[in-house]
């Protein structure tokens, strides 16, 4: 794992090369930053993405938008601390997927690249990915509000306690971060996943990286 890992980020500090993915699929390597920006139908949010710390995630994640997967997509959840009544754990994220016609077209899954390794906490602003299982992130993404330590490797919002892979930062755009946070959601309040849907969701309108 630890010869992987070296030789992953190696890969990332050279551009223009390719790695292969968990799949075998080739992927280009990640740029050690990047800037994307997120056009919303409530304003623009700009991501730094750091390839350096979490080069998997981030070569990932802008592959996803430099094929236009996220163009037409929404933000779909708002993590509140008054809706989330079967976590003993709270949150306060915002949660971002690919376009409908895109949510079975995607690219594999890929390792965790876990905070402990990456060094890149769950601070206000932080973006980073969302999961089920350790290996099973794809497209959906997710922004902090605040400081979550528990999405953290070790913390308790996921039982695994192995945390979330962050790979980047809000850089601008917070206000339309809060904004999309404080959209109307269902008013169903007996699970998370009712509770936490934004209605309706907001809108995507296109998502790219920002020329130097």
């Amino acid at each position: 794992m630890t010869t992987r890992r070296t030789f992953v980020r190696a890969l990332a500090a050279i551009g223009g090369l390719a790695w292969a993915g968990p799949l075998g699929h080739a992927q280009t390597a990640a740029p050690a930053t990047a800037r994307v920006r997120v056009q919303t139908e409530l304003g623009d949010i700009v991501i730094e993405v750091d390839g350096k710390r979490a080069p998997g995630t981030v070569a990932n994640f802008l592959r996803y938008v430099d094929a236009g997967h996220y163009d037409g997509g929404t933000f779909h959840r708002t993590v509140k601390m008054d809706n989330q009544p079967e976590s003993p754990v709270k949150i306060e994220v915002i949660q971002a997927g690919v376009r409908e016609d895109q949510a079975k077209s995607g690219f594999p899954a890929i390792p965790l690249e876990r905070t402990s390794v990456t060094g890149l906490k769950h601070t206000g602003g932080a973006v980073s990915m969302a999961r089920g299982g350790a290996d099973s992130a794809t497209s959906g993404w997710f922004i902090c509000i605040n400081d979550q330590p528990s999405l953290d490797f070790g913390g308790a919002r996921n039982p695994d306690g192995q945390g979330f892979a962050a790979f980047g930062r809000v850089v601008s755009g917070m206000d339309v971060v809060r904004k999309i946070q404080q959209a109307p959601s269902s008013t169903n309040r007996t699970s998370n996943t009712e509770a936490q849907k934004l209605t309706p969701p907001i809108g995507i309108v296109k998502v790219a990286r920002v020329t130097p």
